[in-house]
């Protein structure tokens, strides 16, 4: 009994303790038991980030350990100018994007060849995005470059801010809204190309 309520102690406290708390006492205490607090935080979100990027279940668990061992071996790195979630995030990012990066260095994406969007005047209205079907959309993202479709998921299935996704790949806000107004022009270039007659 005594065991039990210790256990739902335990649980309750885990959760009262921010993100920055955690790697605070981590870093202090050199624990196993703080660190196991922000695995089972985040663990299944970067499995879930590195699946969606990846596409196949055996790398984003290979991945998702990659990942963790890179954020309990840089947890000192962490300065706290963003939230964590967002520090990992860009952990998972970078790691998933190099990975892909080594794995397809021969191969050339779909519209990789920004000379053709030259002409970035045009602006492409999010509802173009948001309205393709689902089984439309599964399809195209797959044909875009992976920079494009991982800034696009974090603009619109992750829903961050300009400033959080700049965080991530390093890059300063006008940087980043380029690079989502070109993802998108990509998206509504492959959607016409594949689904207009």
């Amino acid at each position: 009994m005594l065991k039990f309520l210790f256990a739902l102690l335990s649980r309750s406290e885990r959760k009262a303790l921010s993100d920055e708390e955690v790697v605070r006492e981590y870093l202090k205490t050199q624990s196993n038991y703080y660190f196991e607090i922000l695995y089972e935080r985040y663990s299944s979100k970067i499995f879930g980030k590195c699946l969606t990027i990846l596409k196949e279940e055996a790398l984003a668990q290979d991945a998702t350990q990659e990942v963790m061992m890179k954020v309990l071996l840089n947890l000192s790195k962490f300065g706290g100018k963003s939230k964590f979630s967002t520090w990992v995030y860009s952990i998972t990012y970078n790691f998933c994007i190099d990975f892909i990066r080594k794995r397809k260095k021969d191969k050339s994406s779909y519209y990789d060849d920004i000379s053709e969007f030259e002409d970035i005047s045009e602006e492409v209205d999010d509802k173009e995005l948001l309205e393709t079907r689902l089984d439309r959309m599964k399809e195209i993202m797959d044909k875009i470059p992976v920079d494009d479709k991982s800034i696009l998921m974090m603009k619109y299935l992750d829903g961050m801010s300009i400033r959080e996704i700049g965080d991530v790949i390093e890059k300063t806000e006008s940087a980043i809204k380029m690079k989502i107004k070109r993802a998108k022009m990509k998206f509504v270039r492959i959607h016409d190309n594949l689904y207009t007659s």
